[in-house]
């Protein structure tokens, strides 16, 4: 598999593979006040599902998160972006990502697929960064780029940051 991080010995074996919610992470980093301060926080997992094919090409990611979830460790914060303002959780309680395929090149991979958040649904690129196999045990990481305008998500435009750099720890078990 053409994946950085990735030898022909953690290539994982064909199949379905289930996300470990408690054993992944997804974390975000952006900034607020104007770019100058900087906001880091997660999201949980509630389920999901790996599927790797015998062809790499065809496998695909299907993924659920628990919008409620969002956690920056300011606790006003953190109601205020699952309130109707941003996230709006009581309308919108899961963000969800479907893979649609798998690129590969020389020098890296991309799951292409589509994410839904507050009700709206956008493509999304990640890029995967490793994949290691242990046993029945996948860890695959990887990063993307959101732009929440383009999830409807326009609220304090300049206070809060628009851009939201995910980085992924994906943990499956077969």
């Amino acid at each position: 598999m053409a994946i950085p991080g990735t030898s022909e010995q953690s290539v994982p074996a064909a199949g379905t593979y289930e996300i470990d919610p408690v054993a992944s992470t997804v974390r975000f980093d952006t900034r607020a006040m104007c770019g100058l301060l900087p906001v880091r926080g997660t999201f949980t997992i509630s389920r999901g599902r790996i599927t790797v094919a015998e062809s790499p090409e065809e496998s695909s990611v299907e993924v659920a998160m628990d919008a409620a979830s969002f956690e920056s460790g300011n606790q006003q914060r953190d109601d205020h972006v699952r309130s109707s303002d941003y996230l709006d959780v009581a309308r919108h309680p899961e963000i969800a990502f479907r893979s649609q395929r798998l690129e590969r090149s020389a020098q890296d991979a991309s799951l292409q697929g589509e994410l839904t958040a507050c009700g709206v649904t956008q493509p999304v690129s990640v890029t995967v960064t490793s994949v290691t196999r242990e046993d029945r045990r996948i860890t695959a990481n990887g990063t993307a780029t959101l732009d929440r305008y383009a999830f409807g998500v326009t609220k304090a435009k300049g206070m809060t940051g628009r851009h939201l750099k995910i980085t992924l720890e994906v943990v499956a078990d077969r």
